[in-house]
Protein backbone atom coordinates (compact mmCIF):
# COMPACT_ATOMS: atom_id res chain seq x y z
CA UNK A 1 0.00 0.00 0.00
CA UNK A 2 1.35 3.35 -1.31
CA UNK A 3 -0.76 5.36 1.27
CA UNK A 4 1.81 8.29 3.18
CA UNK A 5 0.89 9.06 6.81
CA UNK A 6 1.69 11.98 8.47
CA UNK A 7 3.07 11.58 12.03
CA UNK A 8 2.40 14.22 14.50
CA UNK A 9 5.32 14.58 16.73
CA UNK A 10 3.10 16.74 19.33
CA UNK A 11 2.67 13.57 21.24
CA UNK A 12 4.71 10.79 19.51
CA UNK A 13 7.28 11.08 22.29
CA UNK A 14 9.69 8.36 23.84
CA UNK A 15 9.62 8.02 27.90
CA UNK A 16 9.66 11.88 28.04
CA UNK A 17 6.46 11.37 30.21
CA UNK A 18 5.39 9.14 33.05
CA UNK A 19 2.21 8.26 30.63
CA UNK A 20 5.03 7.16 28.47
CA UNK A 21 7.16 5.30 31.44
CA UNK A 22 4.02 3.56 32.41
CA UNK A 23 3.19 2.57 28.59
CA UNK A 24 6.62 0.71 28.78
CA UNK A 25 6.69 -0.76 32.17
CA UNK A 26 3.08 -2.61 31.24
CA UNK A 27 5.08 -4.23 27.99
CA UNK A 28 7.91 -5.04 30.06
CA UNK A 29 10.02 -3.23 27.21
CA UNK A 30 13.71 -4.23 27.48
CA UNK A 31 14.12 -1.09 25.21
CA UNK A 32 13.62 1.26 28.45
CA UNK A 33 16.31 -0.59 30.74
CA UNK A 34 18.89 1.93 32.10
CA UNK A 35 16.36 4.81 30.38
CA UNK A 36 14.33 4.90 33.68
CA UNK A 37 13.65 2.92 36.89
CA UNK A 38 10.55 2.52 38.91
CA UNK A 39 9.65 2.04 42.17
CA UNK A 40 6.70 0.84 44.10
CA UNK A 41 5.72 2.55 47.20
CA UNK A 42 3.83 -0.45 48.92
CA UNK A 43 6.90 -2.50 48.70
CA UNK A 44 10.42 0.30 48.87
CA UNK A 45 11.88 -1.93 46.09
CA UNK A 46 12.77 -0.08 42.97
CA UNK A 47 12.91 -2.22 39.53
CA UNK A 48 13.85 -2.18 35.50
CA UNK A 49 10.83 -1.94 33.39
CA UNK A 50 11.40 -5.27 32.29
CA UNK A 51 11.33 -6.87 35.34
CA UNK A 52 9.11 -9.84 35.74
CA UNK A 53 7.54 -8.97 38.91
CA UNK A 54 3.66 -8.48 39.53
CA UNK A 55 2.37 -5.51 37.98
CA UNK A 56 2.20 -3.09 40.41
CA UNK A 57 -1.08 -0.31 40.66
CA UNK A 58 -0.34 2.77 38.78
CA UNK A 59 -0.83 4.97 42.05
CA UNK A 60 1.85 3.45 43.66
CA UNK A 61 4.36 3.69 41.05
CA UNK A 62 7.31 6.40 40.85
CA UNK A 63 10.03 6.98 38.08
CA UNK A 64 13.49 7.63 38.46
CA UNK A 65 16.23 8.41 35.62
CA UNK A 66 18.46 6.92 37.66
CA UNK A 67 19.21 4.13 39.97
CA UNK A 68 21.15 6.09 42.42
CA UNK A 69 17.97 8.48 42.66
CA UNK A 70 16.08 5.93 43.75
CA UNK A 71 18.38 4.95 46.32
CA UNK A 72 18.63 8.16 47.27
CA UNK A 73 14.74 8.49 47.89
CA UNK A 74 14.80 5.35 49.99
CA UNK A 75 13.90 2.47 48.15
CA UNK A 76 16.48 -0.63 48.05
CA UNK A 77 17.15 -2.82 44.64
CA UNK A 78 14.53 -5.51 43.45
CA UNK A 79 15.89 -9.48 44.47
CA UNK A 80 14.91 -10.31 40.93
CA UNK A 81 15.71 -8.07 38.16
CA UNK A 82 19.06 -6.44 40.66
CA UNK A 83 18.78 -3.17 39.03
CA UNK A 84 21.91 -2.35 41.15
CA UNK A 85 24.11 -4.79 39.23
CA UNK A 86 26.76 -3.81 36.40
CA UNK A 87 25.81 -7.28 34.47
CA UNK A 88 22.42 -6.18 34.01
CA UNK A 89 23.21 -2.40 32.48
CA UNK A 90 24.32 -2.92 28.75
CA UNK A 91 26.70 -0.13 27.64
CA UNK A 92 24.79 1.07 24.34
CA UNK A 93 22.11 1.35 26.60
CA UNK A 94 23.67 4.30 28.84
CA UNK A 95 25.49 5.87 25.60
CA UNK A 96 22.09 6.49 24.27
CA UNK A 97 20.41 7.43 27.80
CA UNK A 98 23.83 9.97 27.70
CA UNK A 99 23.04 11.31 23.93
CA UNK A 100 18.96 11.47 25.20
CA UNK A 101 19.94 13.67 27.98
CA UNK A 102 22.37 15.95 25.98
CA UNK A 103 19.95 16.62 24.30
CA UNK A 104 17.51 17.05 26.49
CA UNK A 105 19.66 19.67 28.47
CA UNK A 106 21.03 21.56 25.05
CA UNK A 107 19.45 24.68 24.11
CA UNK A 108 19.66 24.15 20.54
CA UNK A 109 19.12 20.96 18.64
CA UNK A 110 22.30 19.47 18.35
CA UNK A 111 23.68 17.71 15.38
CA UNK A 112 24.36 13.83 14.63
CA UNK A 113 28.17 14.46 14.42
CA UNK A 114 27.79 16.50 17.49
CA UNK A 115 25.95 13.93 19.42
CA UNK A 116 28.51 11.08 17.89
CA UNK A 117 31.53 13.02 18.51
CA UNK A 118 30.61 13.51 22.59
CA UNK A 119 30.00 9.96 23.00
CA UNK A 120 33.30 8.64 21.00
CA UNK A 121 31.52 7.12 18.23
CA UNK A 122 31.07 7.51 14.27
CA UNK A 123 27.70 9.08 13.17
CA UNK A 124 27.05 6.27 11.27
CA UNK A 125 27.57 3.96 14.29
CA UNK A 126 26.00 5.73 16.75
CA UNK A 127 23.08 6.54 14.69
CA UNK A 128 22.53 2.38 13.99
CA UNK A 129 23.04 1.94 18.00
CA UNK A 130 20.64 4.94 18.96
CA UNK A 131 17.89 3.46 16.53
CA UNK A 132 18.67 0.03 17.85
CA UNK A 133 17.99 0.90 21.59
CA UNK A 134 14.66 3.48 20.98
CA UNK A 135 13.81 2.30 18.17
CA UNK A 136 13.20 5.80 16.46
CA UNK A 137 16.51 7.86 14.88
CA UNK A 138 17.87 10.31 16.93
CA UNK A 139 16.59 13.28 14.73
CA UNK A 140 12.77 11.38 15.20
CA UNK A 141 13.91 11.78 19.14
CA UNK A 142 14.69 15.13 18.90
CA UNK A 143 11.63 16.33 16.87
CA UNK A 144 10.00 14.72 19.85
CA UNK A 145 11.66 16.45 22.62
CA UNK A 146 11.38 19.66 20.71
CA UNK A 147 7.75 19.08 20.20
CA UNK A 148 7.23 18.88 23.62
CA UNK A 149 9.60 21.78 24.44
CA UNK A 150 7.20 24.17 21.75
CA UNK A 151 3.74 22.39 23.62
CA UNK A 152 5.04 23.67 27.50
CA UNK A 153 5.99 26.91 26.03
CA UNK A 154 3.23 27.68 24.40
CA UNK A 155 1.30 26.89 27.43
CA UNK A 156 3.29 28.87 29.85
CA UNK A 157 4.29 31.74 28.10
CA UNK A 158 2.21 34.85 27.18
CA UNK A 159 3.13 35.19 23.55
CA UNK A 160 4.13 33.40 20.61
CA UNK A 161 7.07 34.65 20.40
CA UNK A 162 8.80 33.99 23.51
CA UNK A 163 7.74 30.31 23.49
CA UNK A 164 9.74 30.50 19.55
CA UNK A 165 13.10 31.39 21.82
CA UNK A 166 12.03 29.20 25.17
CA UNK A 167 11.98 26.45 22.82
CA UNK A 168 15.19 26.70 21.71
CA UNK A 169 14.42 27.90 17.91
CA UNK A 170 16.91 30.95 17.54
CA UNK A 171 14.86 32.38 14.51
CA UNK A 172 10.82 32.41 13.87
CA UNK A 173 11.11 31.40 10.55
CA UNK A 174 12.62 28.30 11.54
CA UNK A 175 10.23 27.57 14.48
CA UNK A 176 6.90 28.29 12.18
CA UNK A 177 8.37 26.16 9.44
CA UNK A 178 8.06 23.05 12.00
CA UNK A 179 5.46 24.10 14.24
CA UNK A 180 2.37 22.85 12.51
CA UNK A 181 3.89 19.10 11.88
CA UNK A 182 4.52 19.06 15.91
CA UNK A 183 1.69 20.77 17.25
CA UNK A 184 -0.38 19.23 14.08
CA UNK A 185 -2.15 22.99 14.38
CA UNK A 186 -0.92 26.44 13.81
CA UNK A 187 0.57 27.73 17.38
CA UNK A 188 -2.27 29.89 17.89
CA UNK A 189 -4.33 27.16 17.72
CA UNK A 190 -2.76 24.80 19.57
CA UNK A 191 -2.47 27.89 22.70
CA UNK A 192 -6.35 28.20 22.61
CA UNK A 193 -6.57 24.36 23.16
CA UNK A 194 -7.15 23.06 19.14
CA UNK A 195 -10.12 26.25 19.01
CA UNK A 196 -10.41 27.24 15.60
CA UNK A 197 -8.49 24.20 13.61
CA UNK A 198 -10.90 22.99 10.84
CA UNK A 199 -12.03 19.41 10.58
CA UNK A 200 -14.16 18.91 7.24
CA UNK A 201 -16.45 15.50 7.99
CA UNK A 202 -19.34 13.93 6.06
CA UNK A 203 -21.65 10.92 6.86
CA UNK A 204 -22.00 7.81 4.13
CA UNK A 205 -23.92 4.37 3.93
CA UNK A 206 -21.51 1.06 2.99
CA UNK A 207 -22.43 -2.87 3.76
CA UNK A 208 -20.97 -2.24 7.07
CA UNK A 209 -23.92 0.29 8.73
CA UNK A 210 -22.98 3.89 8.65
CA UNK A 211 -19.42 5.62 7.96
CA UNK A 212 -17.99 8.87 9.35
CA UNK A 213 -14.67 10.61 7.48
CA UNK A 214 -13.34 13.16 8.97
CA UNK A 215 -10.41 14.91 7.52
CA UNK A 216 -8.09 17.83 8.12
CA UNK A 217 -5.95 19.56 5.39
CA UNK A 218 -3.16 17.13 5.96
CA UNK A 219 -4.89 14.13 5.35
CA UNK A 220 -8.22 11.81 6.82
CA UNK A 221 -8.17 12.30 11.24
CA UNK A 222 -10.98 9.59 11.60
CA UNK A 223 -13.06 7.02 9.93
CA UNK A 224 -15.98 5.46 11.80
CA UNK A 225 -18.58 2.64 11.47
CA UNK A 226 -21.47 2.61 13.18
CA UNK A 227 -24.99 1.77 13.11
CA UNK A 228 -26.88 5.13 13.77
CA UNK A 229 -25.48 7.95 11.50
CA UNK A 230 -26.73 10.47 14.68
CA UNK A 231 -24.11 8.40 17.49
CA UNK A 232 -21.41 8.35 15.26
CA UNK A 233 -21.78 12.31 14.82
CA UNK A 234 -21.97 13.27 18.13
CA UNK A 235 -19.17 11.13 19.44
CA UNK A 236 -17.11 12.95 16.77
CA UNK A 237 -18.57 16.19 17.85
CA UNK A 238 -17.40 15.02 21.63
CA UNK A 239 -14.11 14.18 20.98
CA UNK A 240 -13.28 17.34 18.43
CA UNK A 241 -15.33 20.04 20.37
CA UNK A 242 -12.69 22.56 20.42
CA UNK A 243 -12.60 22.18 16.11
CA UNK A 244 -14.09 24.21 14.11
CA UNK A 245 -16.31 21.41 12.46
CA UNK A 246 -17.54 21.84 8.57
CA UNK A 247 -19.85 19.71 6.60
CA UNK A 248 -18.33 18.35 3.89
CA UNK A 249 -18.88 19.59 0.19
CA UNK A 250 -18.87 18.33 -2.79
CA UNK A 251 -15.76 16.87 -3.87
CA UNK A 252 -15.40 15.64 0.17
CA UNK A 253 -18.32 13.20 -0.48
CA UNK A 254 -16.12 12.07 -3.60
CA UNK A 255 -13.13 11.22 -0.55
CA UNK A 256 -16.32 9.03 1.50
CA UNK A 257 -17.25 7.14 -1.87
CA UNK A 258 -13.72 6.38 -2.08
CA UNK A 259 -13.76 5.28 1.70
CA UNK A 260 -16.77 3.55 0.67
CA UNK A 261 -15.98 1.77 -2.32
CA UNK A 262 -12.62 0.52 -0.22
CA UNK A 263 -14.81 -1.48 2.03
CA UNK A 264 -16.93 -3.12 0.04
CA UNK A 265 -14.08 -3.91 -2.53
CA UNK A 266 -10.57 -3.59 -0.34
CA UNK A 267 -8.15 -5.22 -3.35
CA UNK A 268 -8.80 -1.92 -4.82
CA UNK A 269 -6.85 -0.15 -2.50
CA UNK A 270 -6.44 2.68 -0.64
CA UNK A 271 -4.29 5.79 -1.10
CA UNK A 272 -5.11 8.05 0.93
CA UNK A 273 -2.87 10.81 2.94
CA UNK A 274 -3.49 10.32 7.03
CA UNK A 275 -2.84 12.46 9.88
CA UNK A 276 -2.70 10.65 12.66
CA UNK A 277 -1.88 11.38 16.15
CA UNK A 278 -0.57 8.85 18.41
CA UNK A 279 2.50 7.82 20.63
CA UNK A 280 5.50 6.41 19.14
CA UNK A 281 4.50 3.28 20.04
CA UNK A 282 1.49 3.71 18.78
CA UNK A 283 2.47 5.05 15.41
CA UNK A 284 5.20 1.87 14.66
CA UNK A 285 2.22 -0.06 15.47
CA UNK A 286 -0.34 1.52 13.20
CA UNK A 287 2.63 1.84 10.50
CA UNK A 288 3.28 -2.70 10.91
CA UNK A 289 -0.64 -2.41 10.38
CA UNK A 290 -0.73 -0.76 6.83
CA UNK A 291 1.87 -3.29 5.69
CA UNK A 292 -0.21 -6.56 5.82
CA UNK A 293 -2.02 -6.73 2.62
CA UNK A 294 -5.54 -7.39 1.94
CA UNK A 295 -6.67 -11.25 2.63
CA UNK A 296 -4.13 -11.61 5.36
CA UNK A 297 -3.75 -11.28 8.97
CA UNK A 298 -1.17 -11.45 11.47
CA UNK A 299 -1.28 -11.61 14.97
CA UNK A 300 -0.51 -9.29 18.10
CA UNK A 301 2.90 -11.59 18.80
CA UNK A 302 4.41 -11.69 15.16
CA UNK A 303 3.11 -7.48 15.18
CA UNK A 304 5.07 -7.07 18.43
CA UNK A 305 8.46 -8.88 16.77
CA UNK A 306 7.59 -6.70 13.95
CA UNK A 307 8.17 -3.68 15.64
CA UNK A 308 10.95 -4.86 17.64
CA UNK A 309 9.55 -5.27 20.93
CA UNK A 310 8.61 -9.50 21.01
CA UNK A 311 7.08 -9.32 24.44
CA UNK A 312 4.62 -6.10 23.82
CA UNK A 313 1.71 -8.32 22.20
CA UNK A 314 -0.52 -6.57 25.38
CA UNK A 315 0.33 -3.41 24.04
CA UNK A 316 0.00 -3.63 20.49
CA UNK A 317 -3.52 -4.71 21.26
CA UNK A 318 -3.94 -2.04 23.08
CA UNK A 319 -2.23 0.40 20.01
CA UNK A 320 -5.37 -1.40 17.84
CA UNK A 321 -7.46 -0.71 19.91
CA UNK A 322 -6.55 3.06 19.98
CA UNK A 323 -6.64 3.97 16.38
CA UNK A 324 -9.57 5.78 15.05
CA UNK A 325 -8.97 5.00 11.32
CA UNK A 326 -10.90 2.07 10.54
CA UNK A 327 -10.06 -0.01 7.37
CA UNK A 328 -7.19 2.65 6.35
CA UNK A 329 -5.71 1.56 9.17
CA UNK A 330 -6.33 -2.16 9.30
CA UNK A 331 -6.44 -3.33 12.71
CA UNK A 332 -8.92 -5.72 11.81
CA UNK A 333 -6.04 -7.75 10.14
CA UNK A 334 -4.57 -8.71 13.54
CA UNK A 335 -6.10 -11.82 15.35
CA UNK A 336 -4.80 -13.96 18.38
CA UNK A 337 -2.29 -16.46 17.66
CA UNK A 338 -4.74 -19.24 17.64
CA UNK A 339 -6.26 -17.37 14.97
CA UNK A 340 -9.50 -16.64 16.59
CA UNK A 341 -10.62 -13.37 16.61
CA UNK A 342 -10.66 -10.46 19.40
CA UNK A 343 -12.41 -7.58 19.77
CA UNK A 344 -12.79 -4.55 17.64
CA UNK A 345 -13.41 -0.54 18.38
CA UNK A 346 -16.58 -0.71 15.60
CA UNK A 347 -17.59 -4.40 16.44
CA UNK A 348 -16.62 -7.48 16.38
CA UNK A 349 -19.24 -8.92 13.55
CA UNK A 350 -17.56 -6.11 10.93
CA UNK A 351 -14.61 -7.50 11.98
CA UNK A 352 -15.28 -11.15 10.51
CA UNK A 353 -17.38 -9.64 7.69
CA UNK A 354 -14.28 -7.48 6.61
CA UNK A 355 -11.88 -10.24 6.70
CA UNK A 356 -14.09 -12.85 4.86
CA UNK A 357 -14.67 -9.67 2.14
CA UNK A 358 -10.90 -9.68 1.90
CA UNK A 359 -10.29 -13.14 1.82
CA UNK A 360 -12.83 -13.71 -1.32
Amino acid sequence: MSSTMTINYSVMTLLLNDDDRWEALERRDRVADGIFYYSVLTTGVYCRPSCGSRMPRRENVRFHATREEAERKGFRPCRRCRPDEAAFHDERTALVVKACRLMEEADEMLSLEELANTLGMSRFHFHRVFKAVTGLTPKAYAGALRARRVKEELNRRDSVTGAIYGAGFNSSGRFYSAATDMLGMRPTIFRSGGRGESIRFAIGECSLGAILVAATDKGVRAIALGDEPGALIREFQDRFHNAELIGGDEGFERLVARVVGFVEAPKIGLDLPLDVIGTAFQTRVWQALRQIPPGSTASYTEIAEKIGSPKAARAVAKACASNKIAVAIPCHRVIRSDGSLSGYRWGIERKRRLLKREAE
